[in-house]
């Protein structure tokens, strides 16, 4: 200190060379000179008073608080995935009239509910009308043939035939013995050749006419020919046949309901002149819905047909059962469309979004962690600190190095140089480094 004392003392009274040293100021420079060399002296007892703590008490005061979580292995974890799709109706029909005509008659509304078999929309149908009784009075007309053959020839037919045998007979016997006559006079000479010719002609004559009179006779007698029977059934059983598609078109006329449900678009109005297989109104199958969702094809082909599954309309679940996987990938998304017909009653409105939830359990070993308790390194690795140390109050920190095989929510499975029981720090990542001791709470 002596020398320091001197060496101020020397610095100060080295003249300045504007002016002359002052007697007066020379005290007030000194004692600025001399609050640094004061301070020197604190600095050097502070440093040994804290050389002079002891380790633990630096160590404790250092510790920082942390919270951890002890690992437990896990062999698997289930991933829950969800697939989104519409309700549909298991049967949807465009209705139109097979054939071509005009609508006279619309039968229902929009959004109608209706039975199966209810009539639903009228062609003009007139002219089918008179074709049809045309064919009907044909019919009646051929029918009475038929009756007329089977009956067979009235008494009165029969009666008078055998008189005109009878008649003829007596005809030709008068005509032989004429003829008789005539003969034994040519022989005599007393007739000529010719007179002779004219009476066995006429005789001839009358054989040939009896002869079919009796034929016409054995006809009447032996009744009806079978053929005849048959070529007139044959004639109304054409006649049948006509009237029945005749009576085909007139139904063909009106559109009826093949199923129950609800009128979902009404097409055409009266008055309109339509094509046949024009749609006129579309049929959905009101109570009975099925959801249309598109799966992956891998996914797919773990879900068994007829597996019961839980299917989401809004916010209400409603049980389903898998009732077919179609053979063919959606051409937008790629994916497979399941079938699942909902087990309810209650009639849901067509279109609306359907969820479907379905779980896949992944064997792996591993261990779940909460996601703040990752750490980013290099090169997109990841990694944890881990609490080390037998001390249950304290610990050193460590890093770990782990890969994230799963994310769900807030929590990843991880796997790596980790190991069950450790203590992974979960909060406060950013403010350990590797070798700080922190404190655990118990």
């Amino acid at each position: 200190m002596a020398d320091a004392s001197a060496a101020v003392d020397r610095i100060e009274t080295k003249p300045r060379p504007t002016e002359a040293p002052s007697q007066s100021s020379k005290p007030q420079r000194r004692r600025w000179w001399l609050v640094p060399l004061a301070a020197v002296p604190l600095a050097v007892g502070v440093g040994l008073r804290q050389l002079s703590q002891s380790p633990e008490a630096a160590t404790t005061a250092a510790s920082l608080p942390v919270e951890v979580v002890a690992l437990t292995a896990v062999d698997a974890y289930t991933v829950e995935r969800q697939y989104a799709g519409e309700i549909v109706a298991q049967r949807r029909s465009a209705l139109g009239f097979e054939q071509g005509g005009t609508v006279v008659e619309i039968l229902v509304q929009e959004g109608d509910r209706i039975s199966a078999g209810q009539p639903l929309a009228r062609l003009d149908s007139r002219s089918l009308a008179s074709q049809r009784q045309q064919l009907i009075a044909q019919r009646d007309q051929a029918v009475a043939t038929l009756n007329e053959l089977q009956n067979g020839p009235r008494q009165q037919s029969v009666a008078a035939a055998q008189a005109a045998v009878g008649d003829l007979e007596q005809q030709l016997a008068l005509s032989v013995a004429q003829r008789d006559r005539r003969t034994d006079l040519y022989d005599r000479g007393a007739i000529s050749r010719e007179e002779l010719d004219q009476q066995t002609f006429g005789t001839g004559a009358l054989e040939n006419r009896l002869a079919q009179a009796q034929s016409e006779l054995d006809e009447l007698l032996a009744g009806t020919r079978p053929e005849q029977i048959a070529a007139q059934t044959a004639r109304i059983r054409q006649l049948d046949a006509s009237i029945q598609a005749v009576d085909v078109d007139l139904a063909k006329s009106t559109i009826t309901a093949p199923f129950a449900g609800r009128i979902s678009q009404r097409l055409v109005d009266e008055g309109v002149v339509v094509s046949g297989g024009q749609p006129v109104v579309q049929l959905s199958e009101g109570n009975a819905t099925e959801a249309r969702i598109g799966i992956p094809a891998d996914v797919a082909d773990r879900l068994p047909l007829g597996s019961a599954q839980t299917v989401t309309v809004g916010e209400q679940p409603f049980s389903a059962t898998v009732t077919a996987l179609l053979p063919e990938l959606e051409s937008t998304s790629r994916t497979v469309t399941a079938v699942l017909t909902l087990n309810t009653a209650e009639e849901l409105t067509l279109g609306q979004t359907a969820r479907l939830v379905l779980t896949n359990t992944q064997p792996v070993s591993g261990f779940w962690l909460p996601s703040t308790a990752l750490v980013q390194g290099e090169q997109g690795l990841w990694s944890v600190y881990v609490a080390a140390g037998d001390r249950i109050s304290e610990a050193t920190v460590t890093r770990q190095l782990v890969e994230v095989l799963h994310t769900e929510g807030d929590q990843v499975l991880v796997q790596g140089l980790v190991e069950a029981g450790d203590r992974i720090i979960t909060s406060g990542t950013h403010r350990v480094v590797p070798g700080q001791t922190v404190s655990v709470p118990d």
